[in-house]
């Protein structure tokens, strides 16, 4: 499967907002919008995010979009974020997209957060150099109420 990034289309936020709104995804992220299913708010996000300084990559595998990857927030701070379609997780899409975006942003450290039971996701993020920091607990939309969280970091 040939994984690559490149910069997101108008056409790729219906793919996004479908992506995004799949229970289980919603589930194993935890940490989303409070209604995901609100499309003026994800339209709103995704317009200002589009005019941030944050670095938002299409992930394409075999030329179909299956997901997305960004970095945003203020340098010394910044997180890296992805999102990979359900149908293909357990592929390496996650591990090759964040690698492919990692090697783009030079800047370091980054953070990432997850879910401390989002096995998945931290073990995409461990193959990628970051190591955690921090544990934590946040309020989870997408299960209502405080969950375990896990901070992350990549150095240099």
């Amino acid at each position: 499967m040939q994984i690559a990034l490149r910069s997101v289309h108008d056409s790729d936020l219906p793919v996004f907002y479908r992506q995004s709104n799949d229970p289980e995804s919603l589930r194993m992220a935890a940490f989303t919008p409070q209604d995901p299913a609100d499309r003026d708010a994800f339209d709103a996000h995704w317009k200002k995010i589009r005019a941030s300084s944050a670095v938002l990559r299409t992930i394409l595998a075999d030329g179909d979009v299956v997901g997305s990857a960004a970095v945003y927030g203020e340098p010394g701070e910044r997180e890296v974020t992805y999102w990979v379609d359900r149908a293909y997780w357990g592929r390496g899409i996650a591990t090759a997209a964040l690698r492919d975006l990692l090697a783009e942003i030079p800047e370091r450290p980054l953070y990432a957060r997850a879910a401390a039971d989002n096995a998945g996701s931290l073990r995409v993020l461990e193959k990628c150099g970051f190591r955690t920091t921090e544990r934590t607990r946040g309020y989870a939309h997408a299960r209502g109420e405080e969950i375990d969280e896990v901070v992350l970091r990549l150095e240099a």
